[in-house]
């Protein structure tokens, strides 16, 4: 079984691809901001990760194997030959940026450019403490109540609201189970985000991120200092979630990076 997806095409002759990866507990929907002004420019592919949104189905395949970042790459890799996609660009949101940059190192061919939004690329002392209470709490606690614990911390602000709801209204469609799945990839992230932190690669990325995104944006301005094909945008009076909290900035940041 093949994991959800849906396409947007323009109407402009051999336009490119975006393809669109949200993060963990969220669904294509939170790009809601973003289809109808990319869509006059662009041909878009929107993803549902396994377990998430339209592709529930997916979590009592027993074909599939273990979830791992290259397996859910493989997922997104598969999608990209139904649909006959050579090559896109590509945008994500938290876990999603992970997933792009895993997408580069597999079949980096692939990927045009690359947009990360949110991104994730070290766990500091917070993230961290976060990320061990999760584990210790993932079998015992009804997984809700650490979604929502979690959409506090990292989105703790007033303005950091609508982003909350979406978050913890997507996360909902997910089951505990499938949460577990998702959670056992923390064991990954440590040592897979020393390298994307240490190795440059060679595909034009930007980054745009909140001021307000207390947990990831002081690691992500340092790496962007040392890869010379990465640029940065900061968003003022925004959180973690920026394509949900300032969907024209980041609309105009991304359509101009892809632009040039």
């Amino acid at each position: 079984m093949m994991l959800h997806y849906s396409t947007h095409n323009t109407k402009k002759e051999n336009a490119p691809w975006i393809t669109f990866v949200h993060g963990a507990g969220g669904s294509s929907a939170i790009w809601f901001k973003q289809i109808r002004f990319f869509s006059k420019y662009y041909n878009l592919l929107l993803i549902d990760l396994r377990g998430h949104g339209a592709s529930q189905g997916l979590i009592n395949n027993p074909f599939k194997p273990k979830y791992s970042f290259e397996t859910i790459a493989d997922d997104i890799f598969e999608v990209m030959d139904h649909v006959k996609i050579k090559k896109s660009h590509f945008v994500g949101i938290s876990l999603g940026t992970i997933l792009i940059r895993q997408l580069a190192e597999m079949q980096p061919e692939r990927v045009d450019k690359m947009i990360m939004g949110g991104a994730i690329l070290e766990l500091n002392l917070r993230s961290r403490i976060l990320m061990f209470f999760g584990n210790i709490t993932k079998s015992i606690l009804p997984y809700m109540w650490l979604y929502h614990f979690f959409a506090f911390i990292i989105m703790p602000n007033s303005n950091h609201r609508d982003s909350r709801i979406l978050f913890i209204r997507e996360a909902k469609k997910l089951y505990q189970k499938e949460f577990i799945r998702w959670f056992k990839l923390t064991s990954e992230l440590i040592p897979k985000l020393k390298i994307f932190r240490k190795v440059s690669i060679d595909i034009p990325t930007l980054y745009i991120m909140g001021e307000q995104d207390y947990m990831f944006l002081q690691s992500v301005k340092k790496v962007v200092e040392d890869h010379p094909l990465s640029k940065l945008l900061i968003l003022e009076e925004c959180g973690h979630v920026v394509n949900v909290e300032k969907p024209e900035k980041f609309n105009d940041g991304m359509l101009q990076f892809l632009k040039n």
